[in-house]
């Protein structure tokens, strides 16, 4: 498996896994073609790649001292295999390189499984966004440092 810089081929595969993983917060088309396309300055797609399959995706906006990840999605199949920890390696590499000094992000509080990697990947509990996904469910906000505002 390898991870790389999403591209405008990738759209149909990205739409798909949007769709799949976040229902009805997905981004659609008219969302995700600028960010693949280089259209979005700020804005950077990683996807994982198997036997030229995408079977995973991040989002990452950077600006100044501070970087999101905005969106980060595994096929229901490859969940538990790694592939969210090496999209979010990457996601971490990219925002350091672009000057950013904390990675943010939200996740659902439903949301065991990322909880947990996030956790494991320095990520700490910043608030909480009450009726923030359209279900009505609870954000966390997290964060991390990066490198030199890196704990430890």
């Amino acid at each position: 498996m390898t991870v790389r810089p999403g591209r405008d081929a990738d759209l149909a595969a990205v739409v798909d896994l949007e769709r799949v993983c976040l229902g009805e917060d997905a981004w659609g088309e008219a969302l995700v073609a600028p960010g693949l396309a280089g259209g979005l300055p700020t804005v950077s797609y990683a996807v994982a790649v198997t036997a030229d399959v995408v079977v995973g995706h991040a989002v990452l906006s950077a600006v100044g001292d501070v970087a999101e990840l905005q969106r980060i999605g595994v096929a229901p199949d490859r969940r538990r295999h790694g592939v969210a920890a090496l999209l979010l390696a990457d996601v971490v590499e990219q925002a350091e390189g672009a000057g950013a000094e904390r990675l943010l992000l939200e996740v659902r509080e439903d949301n065991a499984p990322a909880l947990a990697l996030y956790a494991r990947h320095g990520f700490e509990e910043l608030a909480r966004r009450r009726r923030y996904y359209a279900d009505g469910a609870t954000a966390v906000v997290l964060q991390r440092g990066l490198g030199l505002s890196r704990p430890g």
